[in-house]
């Protein structure tokens, strides 16, 4: 099932919708479960509520997956340039103009206010071990910074056709600034037909194969996926959720 509730996000001074699923029978049993956050929390579950019309599909999967799980969607702003700024740790001289990135703030908005909310609404386990955290475009880049910067708090990062491009430097000097627990599991990936040029292909490869070797250096466990076919696309990533999450929480490739 799918609960929806606004959550007040104080930096911005404004709600946020909350897309949360939950098992089936959850409100029947005492178990607890892992949680995963994901970024773009209004393109995971329904159609009808996905910006293009094109979910994840995230529910039909893990209606029928082996392991029972919350996702926690976290939907974005909606206004102008406020996604990109908010999905941005850094700054980013963008297409759309200067970036003044406050993705810290975010990530402390979810770890210090929503994690503890789903914590105490919710039956979780709320270790390290048991959190997770996913996204792609700019959501990949939050969940792989997350995974670098909050490393005490998620164990699991999927970072799916990550917008890094512009900020690999960033991400290689935090890598090296931070320390990562060896159990850190962080799936990278990318569409080959994400760029219609040879020169933006070819980034994508060097950027992801990049971050890729500096986490394994840093004593992290990567994978990389390259998605032949794959487009910057809901319909592309709903086919790889099944690869991140299997790999991501049941050591299955």
């Amino acid at each position: 099932m799918i609960e929806k509730t606004d959550f007040w996000f104080s930096f911005a001074n404004q709600n946020r919708r909350l897309h949360i699923y939950l098992p089936d029978g959850y409100y029947n049993s005492a178990e607890r479960y892992p949680v995963m956050y994901m970024f773009d929390g209004h393109n995971l579950f329904y159609d009808s509520d996905a910006t293009y019309g094109k979910s994840w599909g995230f529910k039909n999967f893990l209606d029928r997956w082996d392991k029972k799980i919350i996702v926690v969607g976290l939907e974005c702003a909606h206004t102008g340039n406020d996604r990109l700024r908010e999905y941005c740790p850094y700054f980013w001289d963008s297409f759309a103009g200067p970036i003044y990135g406050t993705g810290r703030q975010t990530m402390d908005w979810i770890v210090c206010d929503i994690k503890p909310f789903i914590d105490r609404t919710y039956r979780t386990w709320g270790h390290r071990e048991a959190t997770g955290i996913g996204g792609s475009s700019m959501g990949g880049l939050m969940a792989l910074y997350a995974s670098i910067c909050y490393n005490d708090v998620f164990s699991k990062a999927a970072c799916v056709s990550s917008a890094i491009g512009f900020c690999g430097k960033d991400l290689r000097a935090a890598i090296a600034q931070n320390e990562m627990n060896p159990d850190t599991k962080v799936f990278l990936s990318w569409g080959s037909y994400e760029s219609r040029t040879p020169r933006g292909k070819a980034i994508a490869n060097a950027c992801n194969r990049s971050i890729n070797d500096h986490l394994y250096r840093k004593g992290a466990q990567p994978y990389m996926f390259r998605q032949i076919g794959g487009r910057h696309c809901e319909a592309d990533w709903e086919k790889q959720v099944p690869l991140f999450m299997n790999w991501l929480w049941l050591d299955r490739i």
